[in-house]
């Protein structure tokens, strides 16, 4: 039996520990909003945060992140949609939008960590793949939020909840 803690709660799946947590979240959890893109850790579709940090959860087995604090875009804002997700809207980021909650995932992970990112931080930080190339409207979204809170730091909703 694994134990995880997804979004705040404490989850037992019986699963092999080798199971990559991607597969755990879509096909045992039902949380779908995390994408299948590639499988290989390349494009970031699979982006959740694991104790805060951006990772690939294709290429992560469950048994490596038991004790941790997993969040995934289901679990990104308690109350409605965090700042990430309105700039996305504002900006119009997405195209299709199957790389979207990764993206958001990986651009919530380094606000959190970092307020105000210059643009070397967002390039290193943010390697998700678009296919559609919005990367002139995700570079906006960001820009524009880092600009539009610059006296206030980021504040995560669901941050104490998953404490």
């Amino acid at each position: 039996m694994i134990e995880l803690q997804i979004n705040g709660e404490t989850r037992q799946l019986d699963i092999e520990p080798e199971m990559p947590l991607l597969w755990a979240l879509r096909n045992e959890l039902g949380l779908t909003g995390t994408k299948f893109g590639c499988g290989i850790a390349a494009c970031g579709a699979c982006t959740v945060h694991i104790n805060g940090q951006a990772v690939r959860s294709c290429v992560t087995p469950v048994s490596a992140v038991q004790n941790t604090n997993i969040r995934t875009i289901e679990g990104l804002s308690a109350n409605g949609l965090n700042p990430v997700q309105l700039a996305w809207i504002q900006h119009q980021v997405p195209q299709c939008g199957y790389c979207q909650s990764g993206m958001i995932m990986a651009v919530s992970a380094l606000l959190e960590s970092n307020p105000d990112p210059d643009e070397q931080a967002i390039a290193s930080s943010i390697s998700n793949v678009c296919r559609c190339g919005t990367y002139p409207r995700v570079s906006k979204a960001i820009a524009d939020l880092v600009a539009s809170r610059s006296d206030t730091p980021f504040v995560d909703a669901t941050a104490e909840a998953n404490v």
